[in-house]
């Protein structure tokens, strides 16, 4: 069974003695003040009983949590509670009687002192019981809210984070697919090139395994997988493009989500660099703008390509961005003038 709550930090303690003082106050107005008892009488009956009330409440606490609302009905509840504070009541004044006896001098004074009052000691004994009773309740809801409310948060988190790893481990076989058909092409045609592709692969794996489980990377650590990636292909198709970047100087150290830039250079070489005769620039330029770092891929094209715009690749991308960063804006594509331009933006300032 679960410890009171109110033990476990001073501010809990502090609430708890406002309540008792609060209490006390009323316990005085109701008691003290109806009966002329001596002075020495009325403080040692005041200090006692509601000393003793205030140690016996930190006890109702357990019936709170015994007789939870989720799992009993509410009318066993109020019967067992109100018997509660009759029991409680009775044990109360005898307790405090006793004492009280043993420490006065006069004890036929505060004897009818005691019995004039008992009617009111007692009522107020079961409306302290029900007053802390419900004030423990409204812990425990408050409680299990809080409780259920974390779970919820972590239980998002952890299913977020599978759909980030689903989305990113999709990237690595597409890639792997279309390497192993270069390679397989080149294999009979100039086993050489071959060859040196199939060491910029396992560079290439090498680097992708050593950053597997970081869901973010540095800039520059990311472009260093990209030139890996297009020497790569820059092995295959030689002149048909060039890899042009500019990078604001505070650009390369901020964090960016790992390998979201990679499918947009697989998507520049598949669908422009394979349908065409000329050479295809694929530039990369960084800026910081307002709260975001803004990241551009741009590559020339000819005739139809990008047809479809947005593929797996950049649908990839686009999920992502939205899991991560709890936005819908994030990237944006267009096509103009002989241009494929992607746009993705980092925010620099996360939402909590």
């Amino acid at each position: 069974m679960s410890s009171n709550p109110i033990l476990k930090s001073p501010k809990s303690i502090l609430l708890y003695l406002l309540f008792v003082i609060t209490i006390t106050v009323l316990y005085i107005n109701l008691i003290t003040l109806e009966s002329k008892a001596t002075f020495s009488i009325s403080v040692a009956d005041a200090v006692t009983f509601n000393l003793l009330i205030a140690a016996l409440g930190l006890s109702f606490w357990y019936s709170s949590v015994y007789l939870s609302i989720e799992n009993n009905q509410i009318s066993k509840i109020i019967l067992t509670h109100f018997g509660g504070g009759i029991l409680i009541s009775i044990v109360w004044l005898a307790l405090g009687y006793f004492i009280v006896i043993s420490l006065v001098n006069d004890t036929e004074q505060f004897g009818d002192f005691f019995i004039k009052t008992i009617k009111s000691r007692f009522i107020i004994g079961i409306l302290y019981y029900f007053l802390l009773t419900a004030f423990y309740y409204v812990v425990i809801y408050y409680s299990d809210f809080q409780e259920r409310t974390i779970k919820e948060k972590e239980l998002k988190n952890l299913v977020t984070e599978a759909e980030l790893r689903s989305l990113k481990f999709q990237i690595n076989p597409h890639f792997i697919f279309n390497s192993l058909n270069s390679m397989s092409a080149l294999t009979e045609i100039d086993p050489k090139k071959a060859k040196q592709m199939i060491i910029k692969l396992a560079d290439f794996l090498r680097y992708t395994l050593a950053y597997n489980d970081r869901q973010k990377n540095s800039l520059n650590e990311e472009l260093k997988n990209i030139k890996l990636y297009l020497d790569i292909e820059k092995i295959r198709f030689e002149d048909k493009f060039n890899y042009v970047e500019e990078l604001h100087e505070d650009c390369g150290k901020t964090e960016i989500p790992s390998m979201i830039l990679q499918p947009l250079f697989e998507n520049a070489i598949k669908h422009a660099v394979y349908e065409t005769l000329e050479t295809v620039i694929i530039k990369l330029t960084c800026t910081k703008k307002d709260d975001f770092l803004k990241i551009s891929v741009c590559n020339s094209f000819e005739g139809e390509s990008h047809r479809k715009g947005a593929g797996v690749g950049l649908k990839n991308i686009k999920d992502r961005l939205s899991l991560i960063y709890q936005q819908d804006n994030l990237m944006e594509i267009k096509k103009e003038s002989g241009k494929f331009i992607v746009n993705i933006f980092i925010p620099l300032k996360t939402i909590s």
